[in-house]
């Protein structure tokens, strides 16, 4: 890769495990409103069969964008951003970076689906970190700060800004202070 959020491929199959968790975890959000859709579910089983050594990435860029298609058939802002963090997951196979947008869109569909909870991204923030394995967050810790590097998706754009860049920088300083 050209960019640090590259990574090797042995750190982005250990990076793909986080990622799948935290949009697994909104998946029904968007199965709910799409339950004939399985394109973010597949991706979800992908990224993990990514991160066990049975797919190439190779085969993962050419699929990446499947999931993210997905979105479109979801009809709240909950159910479009669960979509979206199972696209997240499966673009770790091509850029590792891709694991904390899983996260911040996986955090965002929370938010969303609990509008009068105050509380509720920071909440699926803190189970994130709490399900990053060690050798999970060694890797992450190495990116690029949020919106510093542009050369991928942490550069300038959709996941350096607004709510999903406030959950990645917060991400981000949880990792640099432990």
């Amino acid at each position: 890769m050209s960019t640090p959020q590259g990574m090797t491929e042995a750190d982005r199959r250990i990076v793909a495990v986080w990622a799948a968790d935290c949009a697994e975890r909104v998946l029904p959000l968007f199965e709910s409103e799409a339950p004939d859709d399985d394109r973010a579910r597949d991706a979800i089983a992908r990224t993990r069969a990514f991160a066990r050594g049975e797919i190439t990435a190779a085969g993962e860029i050419r699929r990446r964008f499947v999931a993210g298609r997905a979105a479109r058939s979801a009809v709240t802002p909950a159910g479009t951003a669960a979509a979206r963090s199972a696209a997240q997951a499966a673009g770790v196979a091509h850029m590792g970076a891709h694991a904390l947008g899983a996260a911040a869109y996986a955090a965002r569909a929370v938010e969303r689906a609990h509008p009068d909870a105050p509380d509720a991204r920071a909440a699926e923030v803190r189970w994130q970190l709490a399900h990053l394995s060690p050798e999970a967050a060694a890797v992450l810790r190495a990116l690029p700060p949020v919106g510093t590097d542009p050369a991928g998706p942490l550069g300038p754009g959709l996941l350096s800004s607004g709510p999903l860049g406030e959950v990645i920088r917060e991400i981000q300083t949880h990792l640099s202070s432990g």
